[in-house]
C-alpha cells in the first residue's frame, strides 16, 4: 500500500496534532507506520524530485516535518529500516540548497545513478568478502591441529 505524499503528510500531521496530550497505543502504532513508509519513500530520488517539483520543500511546516524525521537515526529506530540510504537523504534534506537543487531532474538522475553504483559495488565487495571468509574457514578446518602435546 503505497498512500501519496498529501494523505500521508495529512496522516501524520492530525496524529501529531491528536496528540498533543496523550498519544493511545493505537495512535502510535499508526503513527511509526505512517513515518516508517514516508521517511523510506525518502530514500527515492525521483519521490524527492516530485516533491521538490510541487513546492514541498518551501513550505515550512513540511520542513520541520523532516528536521522531526531525524529521529529515525537512532538505533532502536533504524533497525526498523528496510533502505538505510533514506537516512542520508533525510540529512541532505536539512541543507536549503539541497532542497532547492531537488527540482533539477538532472541532480535526482545523478543521485539516482550514485545509489546503483554504490548498490553494484556493495555487492560485488560483499560478495568478495564472503567468499574470502568461506576460504579461510575450508583451511582451518583442514589443517591439523598444530600444538604438540604439552610438555
Amino acid at each position: 500500500m503505497r498512500a501519496t505524499v498529501g494523505h500521508m503528510w495529512t496522516c501524520a500531521v492530525s496524529i501529531m496534532a491528536s496528540s498533543r496530550g496523550k498519544e493511545s497505543a493505537e495512535q502510535a502504532k499508526l503513527r511509526f507506520q505512517v513515518e516508517l513508509e514516508f521517511v523510506q519513500c525518502l530514500a527515492n530520488p525521483n519521490y524527492l524530485n516530485f516533491l521538490a517539483q510541487r513546492g514541498y520543500f518551501k513550505d515550512q511546516t513540511f520542513i520541520n516535518y523532516l528536521k522531526y524525521l531525524l529521529y529515525w537515526k537512532q538505533p532502536e529506530y533504524a533497525k526498523y529500516l528496510k533502505y538505510p540510504q533514506c537516512l542520508h537523504m533525510v540529512e541532505l534534506l536539512q541543507y536549503e540548497a539541497f532542497r532547492k537543487e531537488l527540482v533539477n531532474s538532472q541532480c535526482t538522475k545523478f543521485i539516482d545513478d550514485q545509489q546503483v553504483l554504490h548498490w553494484q559495488h556493495y555487492t560485488r565487495k560483499r560478495m568478495r568478502l564472503q567468499q574470502a571468509a568461506a576460504s579461510l574457514g575450508q583451511q582451518m578446518a583442514q589443517q591439523p591441529d598444530q600444538q604438540g602435546p604439552a610438555s
